[in-house]
């Protein structure tokens, strides 16, 4: 908490509070108990799931957690294109019409997952949901989900 000095989010909002849910990797106990979360809430609402991806950076580690957890394939998904090597945005096996969920950290706008929802779609994924450890429930989010 910063209210003299605000954060600067991804999402270019600045506010007095910043919830690191990296820390969370650093706690075994914590750490189970989102990814059981995760795996549990997956299970339900997406059952059909054939891929796992996780957002660049914080989401990669949860969802390889998640797919392993569930046997599942897994990718990743940068922010933009590499502008070395392959100039990949998404490593990892992506099979046109796989059914695909993307886990992030956390959501302020929906802007960073929605993109990387967007590349995977673009790769040919069918992204069936999105999990995330924590939201700050803005309406901008709820309404960049809804459009």
């Amino acid at each position: 908490l910063k209210p003299d000095e605000p954060f600067t989010w991804a999402s270019g909002i600045k506010s007095p509070i910043y919830t690191d849910n990296r820390i969370t990797l650093s706690y075994p106990e914590t750490r189970t108990l989102i990814e059981n979360g995760f795996v549990k809430k997956i299970k339900e609402e997406f059952p059909e799931v054939e891929v796992i991806a996780g957002t660049a950076t914080a989401g990669i580690p949860h969802g390889a957690i998640i797919a392993d957890k569930m046997n599942l394939p897994f990718a990743y998904i940068r922010s933009k294109p590499k502008d070395h090597g392959a100039g990949n945005q998404i490593e990892g096996r992506v099979v046109k019409g796989e059914k695909m969920v993307v886990v992030e950290d956390l959501i302020s706008t929906g802007g960073s997952v929605l993109d990387a929802v967007a590349a995977a779609e673009r790769e040919g994924a069918d992204v069936i949901g999105v999990v995330a450890i924590f939201t700050y429930e803005l309406p901008k989010a709820e309404k960049n989900f809804a459009d």
